[in-house]
């Protein structure tokens, strides 16, 4: 490899229902936007992967031929299209990162995005359902009815630990108030997160929810480049480290609470990265519910197994704790597009290390860590961030 690539610019569409855009047009949004952001022209983009999951969402595939309709200069510009369940984001990436530090490249894109609310709200559990192995784990409920029977197992083996997801859901819908690109900017108490109502239905098992991530449309992207050419540009975010770590897609072959390959992803990270957790400034991990959230303050090192909830009942990861993490509002607040989300923690980070977070911003914010996964701990992914320039 020729060295780290680093991050040099950046967009993010707002996060929700957006009734009036489509897949198209949210693609062509981020790529205009992160180009101008970056400084740069798109005929020097040299190569760029499309993180779109789809799997039914939307009758538009071959998503990376899109890139050219709205941006001439691509025309001939090498473009792949991947997926990787809810961690597509964050693979397309890694595509984009593997031609610069190949040497293949200079500068990539690297684009996610998902327009989920097309379809109706009862196709969205089979479809979701995919990302899991339909042949022992398919259910009505979706991914709700597997992170129900995950959380049903964590409290079997370590007791009800409801209130602290409830803490968890309240944390992260607080941070979101601060962040204009969310999902939902609204503080929903931790009174109504922890108490089960009409408005606050059981979903799945334990879940309740407001432990549950939202249904939303939007996209972001990355300008990526070489050290050397970030270094000319307006701002360089280095990747000090990244590593993907994937694990048996049944649960029964595994340990269903235990996380085992975030963990292991966090570790070869974090020590490629020559830092401790709690050497990072902020995280950025994957809530797509609470109880994920829960399981990987255990995977990153922050707790023992069985006591990640023992975390945020100390406060830890709030704004101004040890360690905050979903600064943002996490995907619990900010919003769950699918293949936008991989790529949106890693703006959300970004924009922390360059001092551009707007009301959301940290005091201190030099080293980040984001984790990303598909399937319930499928597909790991783990960045270590730093600034450069």
């Amino acid at each position: 490899m020729s060295g780290h690539a680093c991050i040099v610019g950046w967009a993010h569409t707002p996060f929700g229902k957006l009734d009036n855009i489509d897949i198209e047009e949210l693609i062509q949004a981020v790529v205009r936007d992160s180009i101008a952001h970056a400084g740069i022209q798109a005929s020097d983009i040299d190569f760029a992967a499309v993180g779109v999951y789809n799997n039914g969402l939307n009758p538009q595939g071959f998503e990376a031929g899109l890139l050219s309709l709205h941006q001439p200069d691509l025309r001939f510009t090498p473009a792949v299209h991947v997926e990787n369940a809810c961690a597509t984001g964050s693979a397309a990436i890694h595509s984009v990162m593997d031609a610069i530090e190949s040497g293949r490249a200079r500068i990539g894109i690297a684009i996610g995005a998902e327009k989920m609310t097309g379809v109706p709200p009862t196709r969205i559990p089979e479809i979701l359902s995919s990302g899991c192995y339909r042949k022992e784990e398919d259910n009505p409920l979706g991914f709700a009815g597997i992170f129900g029977q995950i959380t049903q197992a964590y409290f079997d083996r370590y007791g009800d630990h409801s209130h602290s997801l409830a803490q968890i859901a309240a944390k992260n819908h607080i941070n979101a108030l601060a962040n204009p690109y969310a999902h939902v900017r609204r503080d929903l108490g931790l009174e109504f997160c922890d108490q089960v109502s009409e408005k606050n239905p059981l979903v799945a098992g334990p879940l309740r929810r407001t432990d549950c991530s939202m249904v939303s449309d939007g996209a972001a992207a990355l300008i990526l480049a070489d050290e050397e050419t970030a270094r000319a540009l307006r701002r360089a975010i280095r990747f000090r480290s990244r590593v993907q770590v994937n694990d048996f897609m049944p649960l029964s072959r595994r340990d269903p609470i235990a996380f085992e390959g975030a963990h292991r992803a966090w570790q070869q990270a974090l020590s490629k990265a020559g830092v401790g957790i709690l050497d990072l400034d902020l995280v950025e991990t994957h809530d797509c519910f609470t109880t994920a959230e829960m399981l990987e303050y255990e995977a990153m090192g922050l707790a023992p197994r069985g006591e990640g909830w023992k975390v945020i009942l100390e406060g830890r990861t709030r704004k101004d704790g040890q360690l905050p993490v979903n600064v943002s509002g996490g995907l619990k607040a900010r919003g769950h597009p699918l293949g936008a989300t991989g790529v949106s923690m890693h703006v959300m980070a970004a924009m922390q290390l360059a001092q551009e977070a707007g009301d959301m911003q940290l005091p201190q914010a030099e080293l980040a860590g984001i984790f990303n996964m598909g399937g319930a701990a499928v597909a790991n992914y783990v960045s270590i961030l730093e600034r450069l320039k």
